[in-house]
């Protein structure tokens, strides 16, 4: 295997702005990478130019020193050596489960043996060896994506692409098939690159994650990286549940910021001090008697604690949460244990 590389890609579909505009990055070999952003912003048609089912505009896409596209050069999808699965899982009804796992063997031209053992030995990998001869209709929905992730395995693909796999699955077979897909990771070794717009998703399961807007890559890194210091605005608003206040702070500033910076900004900034946007993550909001007065917007039980949403004296919204029951309209008081300058 080898790293697959994005150098410069841009896509753009006739007029107006392209899909994806000047994306680099490189994907080491055996990880698992996360495309989070929200909808439309250019995350399926990358996964879809790796996969060779569109034509980078410009810019180069190589899994090593082997060139798979360019804005002349495209290598069809059956030569990378690559497997995708989609939302709606692309099973073929008329088809077994065993059938449908042998189905790119079939298409390789494998010895029927061989292609046999190769079979059994994906469906066990996704503990469905007992449900070879069903047809997918008789599967839930969590059992046909594991049959997709079999179709996958047999092929002994260097890059699996995953395009929002668990969309059409209830919390419960996500969390389910967050596990197969981990297990999946470790056995096969492939390279995985994983679409989603779901945060929780994307941090629970990726080894790196790239964040993208409007078609852009804003920041790449490993999800604790990424969940403990955000590069931007957009960053830090689709990873967390963090609340973002707008302070004056002095030039130059620390990105991280204790107690005593936050208050002196929300209570006596100087005058001459910047405008910035800073970060607060829930955990670090703690009611305390000490602390800024705030009211309580919305109190939600979660089984071990309340979500609250606050409101500061100055208008401004915090995340936090408590052990003890809390109203709505109630008056706290509260301490930013830290805030990440954006």
């Amino acid at each position: 295997m080898a790293p697959l590389i994005l150098n410069s890609v841009t896509k753009g579909f006739g007029s107006g702005a392209p899909a994806v505009r000047d994306l680099s990055l490189t994907v080491r070999e055996g990880r698992f990478l996360a495309l989070l952003g929200p909808s439309g912003c250019g995350k399926t048609t990358v996964l879809r130019m790796i996969a060779g089912f569109e034509q980078p505009s410009d810019g180069a896409i190589l899994l090593g020193e082997r060139l798979l596209a360019d804005g002349a050069t495209m290598v069809p999808p059956e030569r990378r050596n690559m497997a995708m699965v989609f939302q709606s899982y692309a099973l073929w009804p008329h088809m077994t489960v065993a059938e449908n796992v042998g189905y790119p063997l079939k298409v390789r031209k494998v010895a029927k043996e061989k292609a046999r053992q190769k079979v059994r030995e994906a469906l066990s990998a996704v503990r469905l060896d007992t449900y070879a001869d069903r047809r997918p209709a008789e599967l839930s929905g969590g059992q046909r994506q594991r049959v997709a992730l079999a179709r996958c395995l047999v092929t002994e693909p260097d890059v699996v692409l995953l395009d929002e796999p668990l969309a059409n699955l209830d919390r419960h077979l996500r969390q389910e098939m967050e596990e197969t897909f981990r297990d999946f990771h470790a056995r096969s070794g492939a390279t995985m690159i994983y679409v989603t717009h779901d945060q929780s998703e994307a941090m629970a399961l990726a080894t790196d994650v790239a964040v993208m807007s409007e078609g852009r890559l804003l920041q790449i890194a490993s999800p604790e990286e990424i969940y403990a210091r955000p590069e931007g605005l957009v960053v830090g608003g689709l990873v967390g549940q963090g609340a973002i206040l707008s302070l004056c702070l002095p030039p130059p500033s620390d990105r991280l910021l204790d107690w005593p910076r936050l208050r002196q900004a929300l209570l006596e900034p100087i005058e001459g001090w910047k405008s910035a946007h800073v970060l607060v993550r829930p955990q670090d909001v703690i009611l305390d008697g000490s602390g800024l007065p705030a009211r309580v917007i919305s109190s939600f039980f979660e089984g071990e604690r309340y979500a609250l949403r606050l409101e500061l004296q100055d208008g401004q919204s915090l995340r936090s949460f408590s052990r003890q029951a809390v109203r709505p309209a109630d008056m706290v008081h509260v301490v930013l244990a830290s805030g990440w300058r954006l």
